[in-house]
Protein backbone atom coordinates (compact mmCIF):
# COMPACT_ATOMS: atom_id res chain seq x y z
CA UNK A 1 0.00 0.00 0.00
CA UNK A 2 2.82 2.60 0.81
CA UNK A 3 4.43 1.88 -2.66
CA UNK A 4 1.33 2.34 -4.27
CA UNK A 5 0.65 5.39 -2.61
CA UNK A 6 4.22 6.97 -3.22
CA UNK A 7 3.71 6.55 -6.88
CA UNK A 8 -0.29 7.98 -6.61
CA UNK A 9 1.70 11.08 -5.26
CA UNK A 10 4.23 11.65 -7.25
CA UNK A 11 1.69 11.05 -10.16
CA UNK A 12 -0.50 13.90 -9.32
CA UNK A 13 1.99 16.16 -9.74
CA UNK A 14 0.95 18.33 -6.37
CA UNK A 15 3.07 20.14 -4.94
CA UNK A 16 3.36 18.12 -1.49
CA UNK A 17 5.78 16.35 0.37
CA UNK A 18 4.63 12.54 0.47
CA UNK A 19 6.95 10.67 3.41
CA UNK A 20 7.22 8.65 6.66
CA UNK A 21 6.89 10.54 10.13
CA UNK A 22 9.80 10.77 12.21
CA UNK A 23 9.55 9.70 15.62
CA UNK A 24 10.57 12.91 17.00
CA UNK A 25 8.07 14.66 14.86
CA UNK A 26 5.44 12.69 16.16
CA UNK A 27 6.37 12.87 19.34
CA UNK A 28 6.49 16.86 18.80
CA UNK A 29 3.09 16.85 17.85
CA UNK A 30 2.23 15.28 21.10
CA UNK A 31 2.06 18.20 24.21
CA UNK A 32 1.38 18.41 28.12
CA UNK A 33 -2.58 18.72 27.30
CA UNK A 34 -3.20 17.50 30.62
CA UNK A 35 -2.15 20.69 31.94
CA UNK A 36 -4.56 22.78 30.50
CA UNK A 37 -7.70 23.54 32.64
CA UNK A 38 -11.21 21.92 31.26
CA UNK A 39 -12.46 25.17 33.16
CA UNK A 40 -10.67 28.20 31.52
CA UNK A 41 -11.93 28.69 27.86
CA UNK A 42 -8.84 27.98 25.36
CA UNK A 43 -7.69 30.39 23.04
CA UNK A 44 -8.20 28.40 19.72
CA UNK A 45 -6.01 29.46 16.99
CA UNK A 46 -7.73 31.12 13.94
CA UNK A 47 -8.69 29.13 10.99
CA UNK A 48 -5.45 29.98 9.04
CA UNK A 49 -2.97 29.20 11.81
CA UNK A 50 -4.43 25.87 11.90
CA UNK A 51 -2.41 23.23 9.57
CA UNK A 52 -3.35 19.46 8.53
CA UNK A 53 -1.68 16.03 8.20
CA UNK A 54 -2.84 13.04 6.87
CA UNK A 55 -1.33 10.28 9.24
CA UNK A 56 -2.19 6.64 7.05
CA UNK A 57 -1.73 3.41 9.67
CA UNK A 58 0.95 1.21 8.32
CA UNK A 59 -0.51 -1.65 10.46
CA UNK A 60 -4.19 -3.70 9.49
CA UNK A 61 -4.69 -5.14 13.02
CA UNK A 62 -7.63 -3.09 14.60
CA UNK A 63 -6.49 -3.89 17.89
CA UNK A 64 -3.02 -1.49 17.24
CA UNK A 65 -5.01 0.43 15.08
CA UNK A 66 -7.88 1.55 17.85
CA UNK A 67 -4.78 1.46 20.49
CA UNK A 68 -3.10 4.29 18.07
CA UNK A 69 -6.46 6.18 17.64
CA UNK A 70 -6.45 6.20 21.34
CA UNK A 71 -3.10 6.94 22.08
CA UNK A 72 -3.61 10.45 19.74
CA UNK A 73 -6.40 11.27 20.90
CA UNK A 74 -4.94 11.24 25.02
CA UNK A 75 -1.46 12.36 24.72
CA UNK A 76 -1.96 14.69 20.93
CA UNK A 77 -2.60 18.40 20.87
CA UNK A 78 -4.89 19.59 17.97
CA UNK A 79 -4.91 22.89 18.66
CA UNK A 80 -3.15 24.19 15.62
CA UNK A 81 -2.81 20.82 14.28
CA UNK A 82 -6.04 18.82 13.09
CA UNK A 83 -5.37 15.27 11.83
CA UNK A 84 -7.44 12.96 9.57
CA UNK A 85 -6.10 8.80 10.13
CA UNK A 86 -6.72 6.62 7.55
CA UNK A 87 -6.47 2.94 8.14
CA UNK A 88 -7.75 -0.48 7.68
CA UNK A 89 -8.13 -4.02 8.81
CA UNK A 90 -7.80 -7.80 8.42
CA UNK A 91 -11.40 -9.01 8.59
CA UNK A 92 -13.11 -7.94 12.04
CA UNK A 93 -15.92 -7.23 13.95
CA UNK A 94 -16.13 -4.05 16.17
CA UNK A 95 -18.62 -2.86 18.96
CA UNK A 96 -19.77 0.37 19.97
CA UNK A 97 -18.75 1.22 23.88
CA UNK A 98 -22.00 0.69 25.57
CA UNK A 99 -23.05 -2.57 23.01
CA UNK A 100 -23.08 -6.61 23.74
CA UNK A 101 -21.34 -8.84 21.87
CA UNK A 102 -23.30 -11.55 21.84
CA UNK A 103 -26.50 -9.93 20.16
CA UNK A 104 -24.38 -8.04 17.96
CA UNK A 105 -21.87 -10.49 16.44
CA UNK A 106 -22.13 -14.32 15.74
CA UNK A 107 -19.97 -14.85 18.17
CA UNK A 108 -19.41 -18.61 17.25
CA UNK A 109 -18.35 -17.86 13.44
CA UNK A 110 -16.03 -15.37 14.41
CA UNK A 111 -14.13 -17.95 16.74
CA UNK A 112 -14.61 -20.64 14.14
CA UNK A 113 -13.03 -18.39 11.19
CA UNK A 114 -10.29 -16.52 13.65
CA UNK A 115 -11.72 -13.47 13.40
CA UNK A 116 -11.28 -10.56 15.67
CA UNK A 117 -13.83 -8.83 17.88
CA UNK A 118 -13.24 -5.84 19.09
CA UNK A 119 -14.76 -3.14 21.25
CA UNK A 120 -13.61 0.82 20.60
CA UNK A 121 -14.21 3.68 22.75
CA UNK A 122 -16.34 5.45 21.26
CA UNK A 123 -20.26 5.21 20.78
CA UNK A 124 -22.08 3.70 17.82
CA UNK A 125 -23.15 0.38 16.24
CA UNK A 126 -21.39 -2.69 15.09
CA UNK A 127 -19.36 -2.31 11.85
CA UNK A 128 -17.27 -5.15 10.21
CA UNK A 129 -14.40 -4.66 8.83
CA UNK A 130 -12.08 -6.38 6.07
CA UNK A 131 -8.78 -4.66 3.66
CA UNK A 132 -11.95 -3.81 1.29
CA UNK A 133 -13.15 -0.65 3.94
CA UNK A 134 -11.19 2.39 4.53
CA UNK A 135 -11.41 4.06 7.96
CA UNK A 136 -11.47 6.76 9.10
CA UNK A 137 -10.71 9.63 12.15
CA UNK A 138 -10.82 13.33 12.27
CA UNK A 139 -9.15 14.73 15.15
CA UNK A 140 -9.83 18.55 16.71
CA UNK A 141 -10.21 19.95 19.60
CA UNK A 142 -13.42 19.51 21.62
CA UNK A 143 -14.32 22.86 20.61
CA UNK A 144 -14.32 22.30 16.89
CA UNK A 145 -15.65 18.89 16.46
CA UNK A 146 -17.81 18.96 13.95
CA UNK A 147 -19.18 16.02 12.46
CA UNK A 148 -21.60 17.24 9.63
CA UNK A 149 -18.31 19.22 8.00
CA UNK A 150 -15.97 15.94 8.26
CA UNK A 151 -19.43 14.53 6.59
CA UNK A 152 -19.69 16.98 3.96
CA UNK A 153 -15.72 16.69 2.91
CA UNK A 154 -16.07 13.26 2.47
CA UNK A 155 -19.22 13.44 0.23
CA UNK A 156 -17.30 16.45 -2.06
CA UNK A 157 -14.22 14.24 -1.84
CA UNK A 158 -16.83 10.66 -3.50
CA UNK A 159 -18.27 13.50 -6.30
CA UNK A 160 -14.80 15.41 -7.27
CA UNK A 161 -12.34 12.36 -7.33
CA UNK A 162 -15.25 9.86 -8.92
CA UNK A 163 -18.65 11.83 -9.41
CA UNK A 164 -20.66 9.37 -7.01
CA UNK A 165 -23.59 11.64 -5.48
CA UNK A 166 -24.69 11.12 -2.15
CA UNK A 167 -26.90 12.68 0.52
CA UNK A 168 -26.63 12.61 4.57
CA UNK A 169 -29.07 11.71 6.40
CA UNK A 170 -30.01 12.62 10.14
CA UNK A 171 -28.07 9.39 11.23
CA UNK A 172 -25.04 10.95 10.29
CA UNK A 173 -25.32 7.83 7.84
CA UNK A 174 -23.91 8.50 3.97
CA UNK A 175 -26.59 7.42 1.20
CA UNK A 176 -25.52 6.67 -2.45
CA UNK A 177 -28.93 6.22 -4.79
CA UNK A 178 -30.74 6.82 -2.35
CA UNK A 179 -30.89 4.07 -0.27
CA UNK A 180 -28.02 2.26 0.04
CA UNK A 181 -25.76 3.08 3.31
CA UNK A 182 -22.05 3.64 2.75
CA UNK A 183 -20.59 4.93 5.51
CA UNK A 184 -21.64 4.70 9.52
CA UNK A 185 -20.27 6.93 12.19
CA UNK A 186 -19.62 7.52 15.56
CA UNK A 187 -17.35 9.88 17.82
CA UNK A 188 -16.06 10.32 21.20
CA UNK A 189 -16.02 13.64 23.17
CA UNK A 190 -13.50 14.82 25.83
CA UNK A 191 -12.28 17.31 28.36
CA UNK A 192 -10.26 18.83 25.49
CA UNK A 193 -10.09 16.85 22.58
CA UNK A 194 -12.59 14.98 20.21
CA UNK A 195 -12.82 12.79 17.48
CA UNK A 196 -15.08 11.74 15.09
CA UNK A 197 -14.67 7.98 12.64
CA UNK A 198 -16.44 6.64 10.40
CA UNK A 199 -15.98 3.55 7.96
CA UNK A 200 -16.64 3.88 4.06
CA UNK A 201 -17.13 0.56 2.29
CA UNK A 202 -15.10 0.47 -0.81
CA UNK A 203 -15.00 -3.40 -1.70
CA UNK A 204 -15.89 -5.32 1.26
CA UNK A 205 -16.73 -8.74 1.38
CA UNK A 206 -20.22 -8.45 2.20
CA UNK A 207 -21.49 -11.91 2.63
CA UNK A 208 -18.95 -12.12 5.26
CA UNK A 209 -20.32 -9.01 7.03
CA UNK A 210 -23.91 -10.41 6.62
CA UNK A 211 -22.89 -13.66 8.41
CA UNK A 212 -20.61 -12.10 10.75
CA UNK A 213 -23.37 -9.32 12.06
CA UNK A 214 -26.14 -10.94 14.05
CA UNK A 215 -29.44 -8.37 14.72
CA UNK A 216 -30.99 -9.24 18.27
CA UNK A 217 -34.53 -7.73 19.77
CA UNK A 218 -33.38 -5.84 23.10
CA UNK A 219 -33.23 -2.88 24.64
CA UNK A 220 -29.39 -2.07 24.50
CA UNK A 221 -27.76 0.29 22.06
CA UNK A 222 -28.34 -1.72 18.93
CA UNK A 223 -27.24 -1.64 15.53
CA UNK A 224 -29.83 -0.51 12.76
CA UNK A 225 -29.61 -2.64 10.14
CA UNK A 226 -29.59 -0.55 6.43
CA UNK A 227 -28.92 -2.03 3.04
CA UNK A 228 -25.40 -1.57 2.28
CA UNK A 229 -23.63 -1.28 -1.24
CA UNK A 230 -19.78 -1.09 -2.13
CA UNK A 231 -18.36 1.96 -3.93
CA UNK A 232 -17.06 0.13 -6.15
CA UNK A 233 -19.97 -1.23 -7.88
CA UNK A 234 -20.63 2.36 -8.64
CA UNK A 235 -17.67 3.24 -10.03
CA UNK A 236 -15.17 0.32 -10.83
CA UNK A 237 -12.13 2.28 -10.88
CA UNK A 238 -12.94 2.82 -6.92
CA UNK A 239 -9.97 1.34 -4.74
CA UNK A 240 -8.99 1.47 -1.09
CA UNK A 241 -5.57 3.62 -2.05
CA UNK A 242 -7.39 5.65 -4.82
CA UNK A 243 -10.00 6.56 -2.35
CA UNK A 244 -7.50 7.70 0.57
CA UNK A 245 -5.72 9.67 -2.16
CA UNK A 246 -9.07 11.52 -2.84
CA UNK A 247 -9.99 11.79 0.56
CA UNK A 248 -6.48 12.81 1.57
CA UNK A 249 -6.55 15.57 -1.07
CA UNK A 250 -10.05 17.01 -0.23
CA UNK A 251 -8.83 17.24 3.42
CA UNK A 252 -5.88 19.28 2.46
CA UNK A 253 -7.35 21.44 0.14
CA UNK A 254 -10.32 22.20 2.83
CA UNK A 255 -9.33 24.37 5.34
CA UNK A 256 -10.08 24.07 8.95
CA UNK A 257 -13.28 25.20 9.83
CA UNK A 258 -14.94 26.54 6.42
CA UNK A 259 -16.06 24.43 3.34
CA UNK A 260 -14.46 26.25 0.79
CA UNK A 261 -12.02 24.99 -1.56
CA UNK A 262 -8.24 26.40 -0.88
CA UNK A 263 -6.87 24.46 -3.79
CA UNK A 264 -3.44 23.60 -4.22
CA UNK A 265 -2.03 26.25 -3.06
CA UNK A 266 -3.69 25.31 0.73
CA UNK A 267 -2.18 21.82 -0.36
CA UNK A 268 1.12 23.23 0.06
CA UNK A 269 1.15 25.07 3.10
CA UNK A 270 -0.05 21.57 5.08
CA UNK A 271 1.76 19.02 6.78
CA UNK A 272 0.62 16.57 4.06
CA UNK A 273 0.52 12.90 4.16
CA UNK A 274 2.44 11.18 6.78
CA UNK A 275 3.16 7.05 7.06
CA UNK A 276 3.36 6.39 10.69
CA UNK A 277 3.91 3.26 12.53
CA UNK A 278 1.96 2.11 15.60
CA UNK A 279 4.95 0.71 17.49
CA UNK A 280 5.61 1.48 21.19
CA UNK A 281 8.76 2.78 19.37
CA UNK A 282 6.88 5.75 17.79
CA UNK A 283 3.80 6.08 19.94
CA UNK A 284 5.60 5.21 24.23
CA UNK A 285 2.54 3.23 25.94
CA UNK A 286 0.83 2.25 22.99
CA UNK A 287 1.67 -1.74 23.50
CA UNK A 288 -0.19 -1.61 26.97
CA UNK A 289 -3.52 0.32 25.46
CA UNK A 290 -3.28 -2.38 22.76
CA UNK A 291 -3.08 -5.36 25.43
CA UNK A 292 -6.26 -3.75 27.40
CA UNK A 293 -8.13 -3.49 24.55
CA UNK A 294 -7.72 -6.81 23.36
CA UNK A 295 -8.61 -8.81 26.74
CA UNK A 296 -11.23 -10.72 27.50
CA UNK A 297 -12.32 -8.04 29.80
CA UNK A 298 -12.87 -5.32 27.71
CA UNK A 299 -14.06 -6.41 25.04
CA UNK A 300 -16.48 -9.05 26.94
CA UNK A 301 -16.35 -7.98 30.43
CA UNK A 302 -17.84 -4.20 29.56
CA UNK A 303 -21.24 -5.47 28.30
CA UNK A 304 -24.06 -4.07 30.48
CA UNK A 305 -26.13 -6.93 32.31
CA UNK A 306 -28.58 -8.92 29.90
CA UNK A 307 -30.67 -12.12 30.34
CA UNK A 308 -31.42 -14.48 28.72
CA UNK A 309 -34.58 -17.39 28.48
CA UNK A 310 -34.91 -20.47 26.27
CA UNK A 311 -37.45 -23.34 26.38
CA UNK A 312 -36.81 -26.94 25.39
CA UNK A 313 -39.06 -29.20 24.53
CA UNK A 314 -38.30 -32.14 25.96
CA UNK A 315 -37.67 -35.65 23.44
CA UNK A 316 -40.74 -38.69 24.17
CA UNK A 317 -37.75 -41.17 24.63
CA UNK A 318 -35.94 -38.94 27.08
CA UNK A 319 -38.91 -39.08 29.42
CA UNK A 320 -40.34 -42.09 31.86
CA UNK A 321 -42.34 -44.13 29.55
CA UNK A 322 -44.69 -45.32 31.79
CA UNK A 323 -46.32 -42.07 31.98
CA UNK A 324 -48.46 -40.05 29.96
CA UNK A 325 -48.49 -36.12 29.96
CA UNK A 326 -51.30 -33.87 29.06
CA UNK A 327 -49.04 -30.85 27.80
CA UNK A 328 -45.31 -30.54 26.46
CA UNK A 329 -42.60 -30.83 28.70
CA UNK A 330 -40.33 -28.34 28.60
CA UNK A 331 -36.49 -27.82 29.81
CA UNK A 332 -36.79 -24.09 30.42
CA UNK A 333 -33.23 -22.54 31.39
CA UNK A 334 -32.86 -18.53 32.68
CA UNK A 335 -29.94 -16.70 32.78
CA UNK A 336 -28.61 -13.24 34.06
CA UNK A 337 -25.29 -12.13 32.68
CA UNK A 338 -23.72 -9.09 34.28
CA UNK A 339 -19.94 -7.85 33.05
CA UNK A 340 -19.77 -10.56 30.48
CA UNK A 341 -20.15 -13.86 34.04
CA UNK A 342 -23.64 -15.41 34.85
CA UNK A 343 -24.10 -14.22 37.99
CA UNK A 344 -27.88 -15.92 37.78
CA UNK A 345 -29.50 -19.13 36.39
CA UNK A 346 -32.56 -20.75 36.70
CA UNK A 347 -33.39 -24.12 35.41
CA UNK A 348 -37.02 -25.57 35.48
CA UNK A 349 -36.69 -29.74 34.97
CA UNK A 350 -40.34 -30.86 33.63
CA UNK A 351 -41.76 -33.54 35.92
CA UNK A 352 -41.09 -35.83 32.54
CA UNK A 353 -37.68 -35.71 32.73
CA UNK A 354 -37.33 -35.94 36.73
CA UNK A 355 -39.34 -38.70 36.68
CA UNK A 356 -37.20 -40.28 34.21
CA UNK A 357 -33.96 -40.00 36.67
CA UNK A 358 -32.37 -35.90 36.13
CA UNK A 359 -31.38 -34.56 38.72
CA UNK A 360 -28.82 -32.23 38.51
CA UNK A 361 -30.03 -28.99 38.80
CA UNK A 362 -28.49 -28.21 41.89
CA UNK A 363 -24.89 -29.26 41.15
CA UNK A 364 -25.28 -27.21 37.42
CA UNK A 365 -26.56 -23.86 39.24
CA UNK A 366 -23.88 -24.24 41.59
CA UNK A 367 -21.02 -24.35 39.37
CA UNK A 368 -22.43 -22.17 36.28
CA UNK A 369 -22.07 -18.83 38.49
CA UNK A 370 -19.74 -16.76 38.21
CA UNK A 371 -18.41 -18.39 35.16
CA UNK A 372 -18.00 -16.62 31.78
CA UNK A 373 -20.81 -16.53 29.21
CA UNK A 374 -18.91 -18.59 27.20
CA UNK A 375 -17.49 -22.23 26.61
CA UNK A 376 -16.01 -22.22 30.31
CA UNK A 377 -19.03 -22.44 30.94
CA UNK A 378 -20.53 -25.20 29.16
CA UNK A 379 -17.29 -27.34 30.50
CA UNK A 380 -18.11 -26.11 33.75
CA UNK A 381 -21.79 -27.65 33.49
CA UNK A 382 -20.63 -31.00 31.97
CA UNK A 383 -18.27 -31.14 34.75
CA UNK A 384 -20.82 -30.85 37.33
CA UNK A 385 -22.61 -33.54 36.06
CA UNK A 386 -19.74 -35.81 35.65
CA UNK A 387 -18.52 -35.46 39.20
CA UNK A 388 -22.34 -37.53 40.00
CA UNK A 389 -20.90 -40.39 38.29
CA UNK A 390 -19.05 -42.00 41.32
CA UNK A 391 -18.80 -45.65 40.34
CA UNK A 392 -16.47 -47.16 38.03
CA UNK A 393 -13.55 -45.09 35.90
CA UNK A 394 -16.04 -44.27 32.76
CA UNK A 395 -16.89 -40.83 33.22
CA UNK A 396 -19.54 -39.99 30.10
CA UNK A 397 -22.99 -38.49 30.03
CA UNK A 398 -26.39 -40.27 29.57
CA UNK A 399 -28.62 -39.13 26.98
CA UNK A 400 -30.50 -36.69 29.69
CA UNK A 401 -27.16 -35.16 30.90
CA UNK A 402 -26.54 -34.55 27.06
CA UNK A 403 -29.69 -33.02 26.21
CA UNK A 404 -29.77 -30.59 28.87
CA UNK A 405 -25.63 -30.01 28.18
CA UNK A 406 -26.85 -29.35 24.60
CA UNK A 407 -29.21 -27.13 25.74
CA UNK A 408 -26.67 -24.60 27.53
CA UNK A 409 -24.66 -24.95 24.92
CA UNK A 410 -27.75 -23.51 22.21
CA UNK A 411 -28.30 -20.73 25.19
CA UNK A 412 -24.81 -19.58 25.09
CA UNK A 413 -24.03 -19.91 21.38
CA UNK A 414 -27.58 -18.89 19.99
CA UNK A 415 -29.32 -16.29 22.00
CA UNK A 416 -32.43 -15.80 20.31
CA UNK A 417 -33.86 -13.17 22.51
CA UNK A 418 -32.37 -11.05 25.54
CA UNK A 419 -33.64 -8.47 27.41
CA UNK A 420 -30.70 -5.96 28.43
CA UNK A 421 -30.37 -3.46 30.77
CA UNK A 422 -27.58 -0.98 30.13
CA UNK A 423 -26.53 1.07 33.84
CA UNK A 424 -24.00 2.96 32.54
CA UNK A 425 -23.30 6.84 30.62
CA UNK A 426 -20.90 7.52 28.74
CA UNK A 427 -19.94 11.14 27.33
CA UNK A 428 -20.16 10.60 23.70
CA UNK A 429 -22.50 11.78 20.60
CA UNK A 430 -23.34 8.39 17.99
CA UNK A 431 -25.67 7.07 16.11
Amino acid sequence: MALSMMKKMTMSGACLIVGVAKRTSIRSLASATQGLSAKKLRQLPTEGEVTKSVFMSQSTDIYTNLALEDWMYRNMDFSNHHVMMVWRNEPCVVIGRHQNPWLEANIPLLNDKEIAMARRNSGGGTVYHDRGNLNITFFTPRERYDRQYNLELIKRALFRGFGIKSVINERHDIIVRDKYKISGTAAKLGRLTGYHHCTLLVNANKADLSKALAKRETKATESTPSAVINLADLDNRMTVDSLQTALGYEYLRTPALTLEDGGQNLIAKQRGFQFVNPTDDWFPGLAELRQELQSWDWCYGRTPLFTVSRSFPVPAELLAPSRVYSSTQELSINMSVENGLISDVTLNIPPGLVESGFHGEASVITHLKGKRFTSEALNALQEAMLTRHISGDQRKLDEKEQFVAKCFDQVVNTILQADCVEDSFYLDTST
